[in-house]
Parts: structure tokens; sequence; C-alpha cells
């Protein structure tokens, strides 16, 4: 039977302290105890159902958590206050000194930084791939390697990484595989491909209205209780602790997302198209003249789409920032960096998200100047979105006039 993510989110139903149909915010940094035998107890993790401290965990993030966990079809998820806040402990928690990563050339800047020039710091080392080559990937791997680390989609080239074949070769080295979902939620389950450990930023598609920043880990029950362990638990230690408000904003946002995705797909495929017939330099998943196009449909839960995500190349920086600023000034969108937004957000990522690259290492993955990258909204009217699009590139001379 198909893995049906968003059914696994809808089974889930909590009722609030007075009966309400959303569940009651814990609004407390510390619990009661009516024995002192109990706090003890909870200290060493054997009082089910027992809160403690809200650093250790809440009502509102447990909730929160087991429905992600749902989602992607784990025993247990663990929210914390920022993607990179889940990103971290996770490599921490599965890497010593002396260990050994091979990760995606490219994910997202801020990941690449701290796999670059902070986890050297610890002793701990990285080969950046290009993760589309399982020769290459296969061939970085050393005896002390640990962690096998990729995007479903990548950060911004939107290459696809292959879960299935990858998660093969983590379990033929054993290693583990880290994968960030953040750019296809419901739309790839890495999960149920192979993946031991899913990550999301919370802050773009899933919580969806850019007002959050918010992570989760999802995985076994027996690495999320590692984490959380009061001894060496790196989520416990590094203290990226969300707060029970933003976990019920996020979790009542959860249940549109099956929705906001379908339609994120939708726009965002037929403005790729159009765009492709028009010449533009144009990658995303859901056209058939991508790389991985088979890959992305042969692992995707199809009802979703091929995502929200889509790249054009306009041949350099001033013309990349000239047309984002017009468009903008035309209200189709903003120049901001994050995604999953229900307006359509735009940048440049050789100079925002990817900008702790170096730029010999971005020509080098093919990340140029005139790239910019597109989270494409919620628009109802998308074919008006795509004509007023291309007048503000025609323009600017990025597609021509056509005299009729």
């Amino acid at each position: 039977m198909a893995f049906k993510p968003a059914n696994k989110i809808q089974d889930l139903q909590y009722f609030g302290e007075f009966g309400g149909v959303n569940p009651s915010i814990s609004d407390s940094s510390t619990y009661t105890f009516l024995s002192a035998k109990t706090m003890f107890d909870t200290f060493e993790g054997n009082a089910d159902g027992c809160y403690l401290y809200s650093r250790h965990s809440s009502p509102s993030n447990l909730y929160l958590g087991e429905a992600l966990a749902q989602m992607e079809g784990t025993e247990a998820a663990h929210v914390t206050a920022s993607g990179m806040g889940a990103i971290t402990p996770v490599i921490l928690q599965l890497c010593q000194a002396n260990d050994h990563i091979v990760a995606s050339r490219t994910i997202y800047g801020g990941t690449y930084a701290y796999l670059k020039n902070f986890t050297p710091r610890l002793n701990i080392s990285t080969s950046f791939v290009d993760i589309t080559k399982l020769e290459a990937v296969e061939a970085a791997i050393t005896k002390n390697t640990k962690i096998l680390y990729c995007e479903t989609v990548s950060n911004p080239l939107l290459e696809v990484a292959n879960i299935k074949a990858l998660a093969v070769l983590a379990k033929k080295y054993g290693l583990k595989l880290v994968v960030d979902n953040t750019f296809s939620p419901l739309s790839i389950s890495p999960a149920q491909l192979g993946a031991d450990i899913v990550i999301h930023s919370l802050t773009k598609f899933i919580n969806g209205s850019s007002d959050t920043v918010g992570g989760v880990i999802c995985a076994s029950q027996q690495f999320i209780d590692q984490l959380r362990n009061v001894n060496d638990g790196a989520c416990m230690l590094l203290g990226a602790t969300m707060d029970s408000y933003r976990a019920a904003s996020i979790l009542k946002n959860l249940r549109t997302l099956h929705i906001r995705i379908k339609q994120h797909s939708r726009n965002a495929l037929y403005l790729a198209e159009m765009f492709r017939n028009d010449g533009l330099k144009t990658v995303y998943p859901g056209l058939n003249t991508h790389t991985s196009h088979e890959i992305f449909a042969d692992m995707m839960n199809p009802e979703y789409g091929f995502g929200g995500m889509l790249t054009i190349d306009v041949g350099s920086l001033e013309k990349a920032n000239e047309l984002m600023e017009l468009m903008q000034s035309n209200n189709l969108g903003y120049l901001a960096v994050s995604l999953g937004f229900y307006k359509t957000l735009f940048s440049a990522p050789g100079s925002s998200t990817s900008s702790e690259i170096p730029e010999e290492e971005q020509k080098e993955m093919g990340l140029s100047d005139g790239l910019i990258r597109f989270s494409i909204g919620l628009d109802n009217d998308i074919e008006r979105t795509y004509l007023q699009m291309k007048k503000c590139m025609q323009q600017i001379g990025v597609l021509q006039k056509v005299s009729v």
C-alpha cells in the first residue's frame, strides 16, 4: 500500500484542556510533582508522561513532534528552535573527534559553513561530493566515515539525491543516511526510501507563513532518546529548544500542508514550463529536461507534485537584481531569502543563502551569478502571474518583446 503522509497527520486528534479542538498550549517552563520520587524518576527517564522542564520536553512540543513523525513515517521526532538547531545536534550525536562525513557539495549555505568551518574545530572532517554520482560518493567513504548527508532536493541548484541508492550504499558501509527534506515535504518521504534520519527546517513549507523559525529531527525512538538524554544528549545539552507557542502555531499550519504543497507544485510546474518555452535556462525537477526527473518521479508521492522550488539563470547578478527588484515593485513577490510563503520569494543565492560557499567553489558546482531561486507562492491565477513576470523580463531585456 502506498504511503499516505497527509492521512497520517489527519488521523491524529487532540483535545484541549477544556475540550477544545486544539490542544492546550503548555505555557510553563517548569512542572510540579506530587512526590519527590516522581521527579527523580523523570530525571532518569523512567516516568512516562511526566514533564520536568521545558528544555527537556513540553506537551506542545511533543504533540508537534508526534505529528511530524507520522508525516515522515518514523517512530519519533524531536522539534528544535531552528533548522540549524536540528542539523547541528544530529551531527554531534553521531560523530566524535577524528570521524568523517560525506556530504553533498550543494547544500544550504549554513549547513555547508557548519561542516566546512566549524566541525573541523572538533576534528570532524567532511568530504563534499556530487551526490548525484554514486561512484564519487562511494569513493569518498573512509574507515572513519559515520554519516552520509544530503538534501532530497539541493539548495539552491535543485539537484535530486537518489535516496534509495544512497540508502543501499549507507547500509553497505554501516553509515547513517541523514536527509534534509526541507524542499520536498509530503512530495518525498525519505524514511520510506531507506533514510535513517530526516531533518526539516519547519520555518519553510511546513509552517508556511514566514512568521516562525523551527526545526525537526525524525528518526527511530532510540536515536531521539539519545538526543534527549540528560547526560550526553546533543539536543538536551545544546539547548536549541522550541517555544511552546511556536510549536502550537506550527501544528495548526501543518494541517493544511497537503493543500498548500499541491498548489505550490501546480504553480511551479506551470511557470517552469512557460519559462522553458520562452527560452530561459530553467531548472525544475518536474521538467523532463531535469537530469534527475525520473529519479524524483520514482521516489515521489505523486499527488503532491514536484515541489515549489525552481531556478532560472538570467546571465548576470546585475540582471538578476534588476529583475527581482522590478518583480517586487510590481507586487509579484518579495526579494527575500527563505521559502514556503504564500507569496513568491526570490533571491540570488550566490550572494545570499549560499554566500558562505567560496566563489571558486560556487563556480565549480555550477552556481552562477545570474541564478535566481524562486519559491513559488500560492497564487490563484498563475497565468496572470506568469504574464506579469514575463513583462518584467521583457522590460529589462531578459526576454525579447515580440511585436504582433
